[in-house]
């Protein structure tokens, strides 16, 4: 088994490199593959609504950053997804990639647990736990939970280190994985049957 945690912060090495490290530490502790991607500095294109992805089965827009994330997606059982807090909300730029990625790539999502976390200085971290949860909750993925939500505090790079209840935070959410993981493993019960989608609009 393999999770996927996608380091949505433009410092490689930086806070929120620690609190996925945690999580990826106590994932492998019970043996459990993992891979940090790190998103990166440049900039990233958002969803233009072209719904070409219904068509190509992928963005349109053909750049790397994508096209390596939704490659990993394919192999992966799990997904954590991890970002500093900017203004009260996630890194622009991992907005950008997840909503191309969750609208264009459903059938690489569904039924994966998933997880989010935020760091931040102070505040601001369950308004970004919140925004990042919600890719998950409309994406038919059951959401990994721990014993707080999952956030870790620092501003500069590596006080996250100094965070004991945070990076605590993260080992738990990652032995809460890896359990939830092993158990859809055994198949003890088939994924649900996917019923044709009711589309209820506003505006006629």
């Amino acid at each position: 088994m393999k999770v996927l945690l996608i380091n949505g912060s433009p410092r490689r090495n930086g806070n929120t490199h620690i609190a996925l490290s945690e999580v990826a530490s106590a994932l492998n502790e019970n043996d459990i593959e993992t891979e940090i991607v790190f998103i990166g500095t440049k900039a990233v294109q958002g969803c233009i609504a072209c719904n070409k992805c219904a068509e190509l089965g992928r963005c349109v827009f053909n750049d790397e950053l994508y096209n390596t994330v939704k490659e990993k997606l394919e192999t992966a059982d799990a997904i954590v997804v991890g970002s500093p807090t900017y203004y009260a909300g996630p890194n622009g730029s991992l907005c950008a990639l997840l909503d191309r990625l969750f609208y264009s790539s459903a059938s690489l999502l569904q039924y994966k647990p998933a997880a989010a976390v935020a760091v931040c200085r102070r505040g601001g971290a369950s308004a970004t736990f919140d925004r990042l949860n919600k890719y998950f909750t409309i994406s038919n993925m059951p959401v990994v939970s721990s014993q707080y939500w999952n956030s870790v505090h620092g501003r500069l790079p590596g006080e996250a280190e100094q965070d004991g209840e945070g990076l605590q935070t993260m080992r738990i959410l990652g032995n809460n994985m890896a359990w939830l993981l092993k158990n859809i493993k055994e198949g003890k019960h088939v994924i649900p049957d996917r019923k044709p989608r009711i589309m209820t609009n506003f505006i006629r």
